[in-house]
């Protein structure tokens, strides 16, 4: 049964009615995860593919966009804490996450694999492979990277590295033998270490996942969002911007 509100009284105000009155959308980003976001501490600026989404997704609100920095072991607190509106920058849809906020529509679909030096490429194509005595598997720790290798390796060593900037320099110089995480940032370091770092089977990874925006949990907001990508993947913008980040 319908009840029907009182007369006068007035509906709650939604996250999407507080943005547009703030006039600022608030976009959490940890700026160590490319081509998704990166941090400049030089000039205190973020760029990267999901930063151009932000800025797109701010231009469709009217309103400014203000990055709020977080980090993978404080992103669930951030969240919590309502330090930002949405949080952006490569997020993995997870169901941990899905308890506190709300998914928009998946923006891009993946999964863990492995890269390596090109000259090991070939000793660690499955995970039985990888999971042997001697083999040094490095992590960035508080994200679905440390939640993957540790649910898979037993025997390997995991070698957690707080610097998500430079952990692929580790496997390049030989203090490291191969990373688990998502084909995309597989792919897009390969092409930063032409030669010295390699994907290994892309096309092919380990598991299932989605990348989306989480969202503090309010429907109207969630509406507008997957609204606004529905329409940019439809106009060309989506395509134009993940081709400057992925291609």
């Amino acid at each position: 049964m319908l009840i029907a509100p009182s007369r006068g009284e007035v509906p709650a105000a939604s996250r999407l009615d507080e943005i547009i009155s703030r006039g600022t959308l608030r976009v959490g980003l940890t700026g160590d995860y490319a081509p998704f976001s990166s941090f400049d501490a030089a000039t205190s600026g973020f760029s990267g593919f999901d930063v151009e989404m932000a800025q797109s997704l701010g231009e469709a609100l009217g309103v400014k966009v203000e990055f709020v920095r977080t980090s993978w072991p404080k992103l669930a607190s951030d969240f919590a804490a309502d330090q930002f509106d949405v949080a952006m920058g490569g997020i993995s849809i997870t169901l941990d996450r899905q308890k506190k906020g709300l998914f928009s529509t998946p923006i891009m679909r993946e999964g863990k694999t492995p890269i390596a030096r090109c000259a090991d490429k070939e000793r660690f194509g499955t995970l039985a492979e990888i999971d042997q005595p001697g083999v040094r598997v490095i992590v960035n720790p508080g994200g679905t990277n440390e939640r993957f290798a540790r649910a898979r390796i037993k025997q390997a060593e995991i070698k957690l590295y707080p610097d998500n900037t430079k952990i692929f320099d580790e496997i390049a110089e030989g203090r490291a033998d191969l990373m688990m995480t998502v084909s995309s940032e597989t792919r897009y370091q390969q092409k930063r270490h032409p030669g010295v770092l390699c994907a290994v089977h892309p096309e092919t990874p380990f598991d299932f996942a989605e990348k989306a925006y989480w969202l503090q949990r309010d429907m109207a907001l969630k509406a507008f969002v997957d609204q606004w990508l529905h329409i940019l993947r439809e106009n060309g913008g989506y395509a134009a911007i993940n081709q400057r980040w992925f291609n």
